[in-house]
Order: C-alpha cells, then sequence, then structure tokens
C-alpha cells in the first residue's frame, strides 16, 4: 500500500505528498496535461519541442541543469501523446531547490527567438535521427496513421514531419505555453523524505502566487471502430524485413485495458510466452518478436512486431502469427497459465513501487487520470481477471477487420508488395 496525502492550491495546482523516511532522498514530479493529442494537424510536434524549451531557462534561472547538479540531484523529462511530464531526484535537504526551479520554469519561462531557434535545430536534428536514418525510425508515422483516421494519436508525438516544428513562429510557441504550462493544468508530487507540512509550506511559498490559466477544454473526436484490414508496404534501408501489426484496444482507465495488458504478456513477455517459445524458440521463424499495448489514455493500440529468420517470407510470418492468435481464441488460457501471468504482474509492479521517483510518476498520471489511489488498486485489477476475460477480449480484437499491417521491406527484398 503506498499511502499518500493531497491538497489543491487557489490557483488549482493539485499536489500529492507520498512520505517515505527510509530513503534519503525525494524525487519531485510535475505532470502536464498536455500532449501530442492537443496538437493542431497542421503545428504537430509542439509538445515535445517543448520538453525542449523548458531546459533553455527562465527568468531567474539562466540554465535549469546547473543548479539541480550542484544540488546533488538529477532531472529529466518525457513527452507522449497524453502528457509532458518533468522530474528532479535530489538530496531531501535540498528539496527547495527543485521547487524553485520548477516554479520559475511554470511561471516565467524564457522564450525568446534564440532560444527558440537553438531548440527547434535539436528536434528537427532528433527527427532526423530517430525517424529518417534509424532502421524502421519511422514506423510509428505508418502505424499511426493506417490505425487512426480522426483522433490525433494519428501521429507520433516527435509530430508528423520536422518541417512543423522548423516553421514554428515565436508566437506559436507562446501561445502553446500560455494555454497548457499553468498551475491549473498541472500535477505536483513530491516523494521521499518528507512531509505534508513541509511540502505544504514550499508550495505555498513556490507556487500559489503564480496565476491560473484558462481551463483546459479538449475536444477530441473519439476514433470510429475499424472496419476493415488495413494494409501497407514500405521499402527502405533496413538490416532485413519486418511485419507489424496494430491492433486496436480498450482506453487505459478500462477494466478491459488491463485484461489486453495480460494478453500481451502471454503472448510474448519472456521466454516463455507464446510467440516466444513457439515461433522463435521452437519453429525458428523469427529472429526477434514481441508484443506490447501503447498504454495511451485514450483507446491505443496493441502492437505486434517480428522479424522472420532468413528464408521465412512476411507472408509465412504472418500466417504463423495468427495461427496462434487463433489458437489463444478458441482454446483460451487455462488457469496455471493465468496465474502464473497475473503473478508475474504483481511482482513487475511490486518491483517499480521500490523506487520513489516511480512512485512520483506514478502517483501523478493516476491522478491525471482520475485518481491517484489506482496506483494501490491495480494488482487486485489484475488478479480479478478471469480466463473468460481473456477469451473475450482476445475474440473482440485479434480480427483482421481491426487490424492495421504494415509490412516493411528491405530494398534489396523480391518481396511482392501487397496493395494498399
Amino acid at each position: 500500500m503506498i499511502n499518500f496525502s493531497r491538497f489543491t492550491l487557489d490557483n488549482g495546482l493539485r499536489v500529492i505528498v507520498h512520505e517515505d523516511d527510509s530513503t534519503p532522498t525525494v524525487a519531485l514530479n510535475i505532470l502536464y496535461n498536455v500532449g501530442a493529442k492537443d496538437e493542431s494537424p497542421n503545428k504537430t510536434g509542439f509538445a515535445h519541442l517543448f520538453e525542449h524549451l523548458m531546459f533553455s531557462g527562465s527568468a531567474n534561472v539562466p540554465n535549469f541543469d546547473d543548479p539541480i547538479q550542484l544540488a546533488g540531484g538529477e532531472n529529466n523529462a518525457f513527452t507522449n501523446n497524453d502528457i509532458t511530464n518533468f522530474y528532479d531526484t535530489l538530496p531531501a535537504e535540498n528539496l527547495e531547490t527543485a521547487f524553485w526551479l520548477e516554479s520559475d520554469r511554470m511561471l516565467s519561462l524564457n522564450i525568446d527567438q534564440k532560444s527558440l531557434d537553438i531548440q527547434k535545430k535539436v528536434v528537427v536534428e532528433e527527427f532526423k535521427e530517430t525517424c529518417l536514418n534509424q532502421p524502421y525510425g519511422d514506423v510509428w508515422h505508418h502505424l499511426t496513421d493506417m490505425a487512426f483516421q480522426v483522433h490525433p494519436y494519428r501521429w507520433p508525438t516527435i509530430g508528423k514531419v520536422p518541417q512543423h516544428v522548423e516553421n514554428a513562429t515565436l508566437e506559436d510557441v507562446k501561445d502553446f505555453y500560455n494555454k497548457y504550462y499553468s498551475p491549473n493544468n498541472a500535477i505536483l508530487v513530491v516523494a521521499g523524505n518528507v512531509t505534508k507540512d513541509m511540502v505544504k509550506e514550499l508550495c505555498d511559498k513556490w507556487f500559489a502566487d503564480i496565476p491560473a490559466g484558462e481551463p483546459n477544454q479538449r475536444k477530441i473526436e473519439a476514433e470510429p471502430p475499424q472496419q476493415k484490414l488495413q494494409q501497407r508496404t514500405n521499402h527502405a534501408s533496413v538490416p532485413t524485413d519486418a511485419i507489424y501489426l496494430a491492433f486496436h484496444i480498450p482506453e487505459r482507465k478500462s477494466f478491459d485495458f488491463y485484461v489486453v495488458d495480460l494478453l500481451s504478456d502471454v503472448l510474448c513477455n519472456g521466454k516463455s510466452s507464446r510467440l516466444y517459445k513457439k515461433l522463435f524458440k521452437e519453429k525458428e521463424l523469427f529472429s526477434y518478436i514481441d508484443c506490447y499495448v501503447t498504454g495511451s489514455v485514450d483507446p491505443g493500440l496493441l502492437i505486434i512486431e517480428g522479424r522472420p529468420t532468413d528464408g521465412i517470407s512476411l507472408d509465412q510470418a504472418k500466417a504463423a502469427i495468427w495461427k496462434e492468435l487463433e489458437l489463444l481464441k478458441t482454446d483460451g488460457i487455462n488457469d496455471h497459465e493465468l496465474r502464473k501471468w497475473k503473478n508475474k504482474v504483481e511482482s513487475t509492479l511490486a518491483f517499480s513501487e521500490l523506487s520513489v521517483l516511480n512512485k512520483a510518476i506514478n502517483l501523478a498520471f493516476f491522478e491525471m487520470l482520475g485518481d491517484a489511489d489506482i496506483i494501490n488498486k491495480e494488482i487486485g485489477w489484475y488478479q480479478a481477471i478471469t480466463e473468460s476475460d481473456m477469451n473475450r477480449m482476445a475474440n473482440a480484437i485479434f480480427t483482421p477487420k481491426n487490424c492495421s499491417e504494415l509490412y516493411y521491406l528491405a530494398k534489396a527484398s523480391d518481396h511482392i508488395e501487397t496493395e494498399n
């Protein structure tokens, strides 16, 4: 059980405190409720750009990293479709340094043409390095473009094209900052060797006088059910052919999300999982195979990806995967196998809770979902999953009409291209 307390400042900043006097350190996490799904289709990559801009200095802090390091700490951030998250870890006695830094960039980020130009170059280079020059780097551009027709998950966090960030103006980014980076659109979590009273005092000192912004009222169109198989073939300079199958799954807050997450473990999480054991180890059809869920807030995707061994075509590889999926649907999963995967999930979750940083990040995320106490409920939800639940969801999602299929062909391959 992870105990915590919470309070809200008058400006709307939600604060969660987890007290743990067994560690000399403390983690401060700020989640901003803004991600790639909040961007305009013609101005993508902005949330990711801001992850970088938030480290470019503020009114009283020309360099964010130096004060944290001088205080014996570390910091980092991540962005995805749903959120932008910043975190600091440091000795408990130096916690106020993190409060000072985070409040200053929330109130008065240094957004000028020079800092914008620098960070645009960094982000564009990252796009080129990870998406254009890295083997299989643009896979998500293809998969999301096929799987989503109306929902903004149809572009990846890094953006549709680098030109969207290249063309970002100072006015564009200031508008984005003013709209989303405000206390009433953020959740602050402090976990570690602290007390609620100490955190409340620091919040009053550093955050209470930051003005609230306009309420963030999302109007995102729900993705309609996919009605037919989507297929695409991409030729690129990659070491070997690869196949990707993407299936729509329920939203993150749904009980059925946990069922599907457990299905992904059954299929490919470790050496005893079905796809690994049957297709990689026994039949040697794949040199690599994996299965995972996106975990996005709105309905997301379960992905199966694999690279066939030499002499195995993508058509053969696909047929082998579908055979295993059909066996899962028809034969189901027995009690012993289900209990094994439940126990593995429980041990993984319990191990992750040993880190104060992980607890801070998860408390913020679950509070954004609606209730930070989900951190204590998840194990129970996994344990409540039945064989019937697994069979029901396997039959619901593993159908051709719910699938987006990508053949990724090495340019030297003579594979016959699949029609779109």
